[in-house]
């Protein structure tokens, strides 16, 4: 989707700082971050949401899970803990619709969240 933002990040026509990237998924850290670690891992296929996802999806949804782990471990915040995290839909948050995790670490992060 030309006018994706995070479509546009993941084609590389838009630069980021990059910390994982396969033939699925991209990571990159947020420019906006809440905690000392806060990474996007999102697919490079647009799919808007987490609701958009389908059964067809679960090896897709397994992979990105699977990256988000592998970047706690290389971010250092693995043993610590860290938190992933999806917005779905405007009222919780999601400014970007393009399915997205955030990994947040490196700090203690309160409950219940916002």
């Amino acid at each position: 989707m030309s006018d994706c933002l995070f479509c546009r990040i993941a084609a590389g026509s838009i630069p980021s700082n990059l910390v994982y990237q396969d033939d699925q998924i991209v990571a990159f850290e947020d420019i906006n971050p809440q905690a000392p670690v806060h990474v996007l891992v999102i697919p490079r296929r647009h799919i808007p949401s987490v609701a958009d996802f389908t059964g067809a999806d679960a090896n897709l949804l397994g992979q990105m899970v699977d990256a988000c782990v592998k970047i706690a471990r290389q971010k250092g915040v693995a043993e610590s803990g860290y938190r992933i995290v999806t917005n779905t839909g405007p009222h919780a948050g999601q400014s970007v619709f393009h399915v997205h995790f955030h990994v947040l670490g490196g700090r203690h992060l309160a409950w219940p969240p916002g």
